[in-house]
């Protein structure tokens, strides 16, 4: 009894002593820190307020993670704000998405969408299914795209593995393509078995020689694997117009060095346009070539700023003939996303979609090249309102790569470019992909993929029309600066008065 006291006492004693021993160091090192603090002469707040002045830099921190649960209110945030988010969360998770009491969107502010209702909406037996569209009818291999709503440009890189693992499955099973961006095709974007549209970046990762040239023996190995249906040649992309692809070296791991043809450990910067583009001519030689050398669609991205050029392109693309047009032309939103990207750029640079996308509808319409070559809209486009909107201006499909990485679980937490993703999104720490499983999120993204192409389906058959791509710009009304809204083809003549071939 004595002894289990003795020893409990021991205990005790050296239990106090450790804890001594810590406060003695806290204090140590707080004293350390105020010294520092009040003598160096970089931060003035640490050098008026030493020690507590370092709790800033920490509530600033942990403001990028709780402001948009406790302060911000539903409609407000940016990018996307808390309305938006929960949207996709409950159409990925299959919850219901209908909501209760009332709209909580202002609808008077100017740029509110307000589409009209018919008084005569579409019946649900006379609703007519969306058809698959001819992409590239003059290639060895047309591409017949089934769904309105795709996967728009993500590298493997940019993301992780999982998160394409899972982009591959969802959208194999939803049945639409998968952009696999500037970094190349890597086996994760295969393993689902979707459609792949192949994107090829300024620096031709994936299918550059060992000088960074664009290689055709790679071209034809890309081409080889029946799942890659189209590609796409990268001008420019929506949050950073002028500047190449940036994936910071801590995320350049040995195997996307290898599938990108780089160093690992090394910054991939990418060059800010296509060193082999430097003309409408040059533009259309490289489309021909990588056509005939693939025998697949090929078409280009873009973020509209200046617009003469497509003036050019098109003129040059009669000259030739029409075989030798792009056979589709993604326009990026001057909103677009990005991992990384400087703020001027991001803020300040590249037209709205809502600007430039009726401006190249119109202007292929002018040109007699509408039919030919088809419309890809891009660049914050993650609700169904946002994408009937793109539909009724002249849109043939719609793009989305934020949408999808909500569908997988993102937070915006605004971590993309530190390799820190919570998420397990766009990271390469195994400990934080851990909880991106692919099988589960693959189901996220298949749903909300369909959930998206049904309410937008919703909107059309309120509008009073069979299926989304017989919307026009009638059915829009946009409200104006005096509160009043005005049709969309009061603001943007359409030069076939709405008139649309499918």
């Amino acid at each position: 009894m004595r002894e289990s006291l003795f020893s409990a006492l021991s205990i005790l004693e050296t239990l106090s002593t450790i804890l001594l021993f810590a406060i003695g160091l806290g204090i140590l090192a707080v004293i350390v820190i105020y010294i520092v603090d009040i003598t160096q002469t970089k931060h003035a707040i640490r050098r008026n307020f030493p020690v507590i002045g370092r709790f800033r830099y920490w509530f600033e921190h942990l403001g990028e993670f709780f402001r948009q649960y406790f302060f911000a209110n539903d409609r407000e945030e940016m990018p996307f704000n808390r309305a938006q988010r929960s949207w996709v969360y409950r159409a990925a998770k299959g919850v219901d998405t209908t909501v209760a009491f009332g709209s909580s969107l202002n609808l008077t502010p100017p740029g509110t969408k307000i589409f009209v209702n018919c008084p005569y909406p579409m019946l649900d037996q006379d609703a007519a299914p969306t058809e698959a569209l001819v992409i590239g009818p003059y290639a060895n291999n047309p591409y017949p795209a089934a769904s309105i709503v795709n996967v728009s440009a993500m590298s493997f890189g940019a993301l992780s593995k999982p998160a394409v693992q899972a982009l591959s499955r969802g959208s194999a099973k939803a049945g639409n393509w998968l952009n696999t961006g500037e970094g190349g095709l890597s086996p994760w974007h295969l393993e689902g078995g979707c459609d792949i549209v192949f994107q090829i970046g300024t620096a031709k990762y994936g299918v550059r020689d060992a000088d960074g040239n664009l290689s055709d023996d790679k071209l034809r190995e890309v081409a080889a694997h029946e799942q890659v249906r189209m590609f796409e040649l990268k001008l420019s992309q929506g949050a950073k117009p002028g500047k190449g692809g940036i994936l910071p070296g801590g995320k350049v791991t040995a195997e996307i060095a290898a599938i990108r043809g780089i160093h690992e450990g090394e910054d991939s910067i990418s060059p800010n346009r296509h060193p082999d583009i430097d003309s409408a001519t040059d533009l259309l030689d490289l489309i021909n070539r990588v056509r005939d050398v693939t025998g697949k669609p090929v078409g280009f991205k873009a973020v509209i700023g200046a617009y003469g050029w497509l003036d050019e392109l098109f003129d040059e693309v009669h000259e030739r003939g029409i075989e030798s047009a792009p056979d589709f032309i993604t326009v990026d939103s001057g909103d677009g996303g990005t991992g990384a990207a400087p703020m001027s750029l991001i803020d300040n640079v590249g037209l709205p979609i809502k600007e430039s996308l009726p401006l190249v509808v119109d202007m292929l319409v002018a040109a007699g090249l509408r039919d030919r070559i088809r419309v890809i809209a891009s660049g914050k486009l993650v609700n169904p309102a946002d994408a009937a909107w793109a539909l009724c201006v002249g849109a043939d499909f719609v793009n989305t790569a934020r949408g999808f990485m909500l569908a997988l679980g993102c937070i915006q937490a605004l971590q993309c470019n530190k390799n820190t993703c919570p998420t397990g999104i766009t990271t390469h720490d195994k400990r934080l992909q851990r909880g991106l499983v692919p099988a589960d999120k693959a189901e996220r993204v298949a749903r909300y993929s369909e959930t998206m192409r049904k309410e937008i389906g919703v909107i059309a058959h309120s509008c009073g029309v069979p299926e989304p791509r017989r919307l026009r710009r009638y059915h829009c009304r946009i409200v104006q600066d005096d509160g009043r809204s005005k049709p969309l083809n009061e603001l943007y003549p359409d030069p076939e008065a709405g008139k649309r071939a499918a």
